[in-house]
């Protein structure tokens, strides 16, 4: 059950939402791919700070709390989360904390311009997912989207050993290319996963309980690297890398926490597009935002791009795109309807 807000209130939640996907999708990336281009080395360190920025959701939490009090009085609940949803949380936590090692490995290993292309294909995984999950209404502009954003990721892996870094072998460049894909099926998972877990909860679902959610699932997934890094030796690495990083001691720790801010800024804007549209839309903003990631990753870093990347690019965008136009169609078509409806009535 969800809570009931106008559509203004919720058209305004979903352009925040958004805004911050669309901040820490574009920017996590390529600062993780900075991490690794002037001499960091931790995939496991990398993978934490996905989620290591969750004690930066307790400023909203806060802000909901105290207003909830204002209006309900001095008997507010504190925490709104009940054992469902948390246990929910902390298994999608778990499995958000595997997708980021996937991740972080891919972005280790490839260009941003070639990881960020490879991730566009979230969406046809998430569609699959969702269509499973959670049945959303699937048009012939959907399923033409996800054609589109599969053919995409197959021209790229067919023309991969031009864009190979100089300094990696042909097995670690291709175990960045799979890891890379493995987190964009396990990402798309997990969104309409999220959805279904709003929808299945016996309790109201409002914006402070998503977030509250978040944060356990953002707290899960830390642990998870966290564990990671300390079998692999990796918090005593922190102030070795720290001193020989190529941009200096300070820099590097600043990089670190940006890291951090930037992907619960994305994290924090896709579950709460899910919470105000749905999670293919989430899936879609992802998708959609390639371009810039791409741009960036090319005037940043000098990267190579190649025909095949091109070609990709131009089926992502027309993927996306076709996805855009049917929404469009279709809420025109609903619009139609109740406008046929009003005027019998």
């Amino acid at each position: 059950m969800e809570e009931k807000m106008s559509k203004g209130l919720k058209r305004m939640l979903l352009l925040l939402n958004c805004a911050m996907l669309g901040l820490g999708n574009v920017g996590g990336p390529l600062l993780m791919r900075l991490y690794f281009l002037k001499g960091g080395k931790g995939v496991w360190i990398s993978s934490c700070l996905e989620t290591a920025g969750w004690p930066f959701m307790m400023l909203p939490l806060t802000v909901s709390y105290l207003y909830r009090r204002r209006k309900e009085g001095p008997g507010t609940k504190l925490v709104l989360i009940k054992a469902p949803v948390f246990l929910a949380s902390v298994v999608l936590g778990v499995l958000t904390g595997v997708d980021d090692f996937l991740y972080a490995y891919g972005v280790a290993r490839l260009p941003i311009s070639t990881s960020a292309l490879i991730i566009s294909t979230q969406l046809a995984f998430t569609a699959t997912f969702a269509f499973i999950l959670v049945k959303p209404k699937f048009t012939p502009f959907t399923i033409n989207s996800v054609f589109l954003l599969t053919l995409a990721a197959v021209v790229l892996a067919l023309h991969t050993s031009s864009d190979r870094p100089a300094n990696e072998s042909k097995l670690q460049y291709f175990l960045g290319f799979f890891m890379t894909l493995a987190a964009s099926a396990l990402y798309g998972f997990v969104l309409p996963a999220i959805e279904l877990t709003y929808k299945k909860a016996k309790q109201t679902i409002t914006y402070s309980l998503v977030m509250e959610s978040q944060m356990v699932m953002s707290f899960s997934a830390t642990v998870f690297c966290c564990i990671g890094m300390l079998f692999h030796g990796d918090f005593k690495a922190i102030p070795r890398e720290a001193s020989e990083y190529m941009l200096g001691q300070s820099t590097y720790y600043v990089v670190l926490v940006l890291n951090a801010i930037l992907w619960q800024l994305f994290f924090m804007g896709a579950v709460g597009v899910i919470f105000s549209a749905s999670s293919l839309l989430s899936g879609i903003l992802i998708a959609t935002l390639l371009p810039v990631t791409e741009s960036l990753a090319v005037v940043l870093y000098h990267e190579k791009f190649q025909v095949e990347k091109a070609i990709s690019l131009v089926l992502s965008l027309w993927g996306s795109l076709n996805y855009f136009y049917g929404e469009f169609h279709e809420i025109n078509k609903m619009k139609q309807k109740q406008d046929a409806e009003t005027d019998v009535a």
